[in-house]
């Protein structure tokens, strides 16, 4: 069986850029990592793996992170504008 292939570098920079939105997400809402794990059942270390891109999230996590903080999934996935 192969090993799936590694991410290039523009995956793992948007990887990076979603875990930024989602701490900003969730310190808006003046929550704590734990708060946002014990609501949303996940572990610690995966949640802080995600924030920090280390991780790459399934869908269910990120609708379980987004109802844990309170808002609507696209909150957070939407990056900042870029010019083109």
């Amino acid at each position: 069986m192969s090993r799936p292939t590694p991410p290039d570098d523009r995956v793992l920079s948007r990887r990076r850029e979603v875990g930024d939105q989602i701490r900003r997400v969730r310190l808006h809402h003046n929550l704590t990592q734990l708060t946002v794990c014990e609501r949303a059942g996940i572990d610690l270390a995966s949640y802080s793996r995600i924030e920090q891109g280390h991780a790459s999230p399934l869908l269910d996590t990120l609708i379980r992170i987004a109802d844990a903080i309170g808002v609507p999934l696209e909150a957070l996935v939407r990056g900042p504008v870029q010019a083109e």
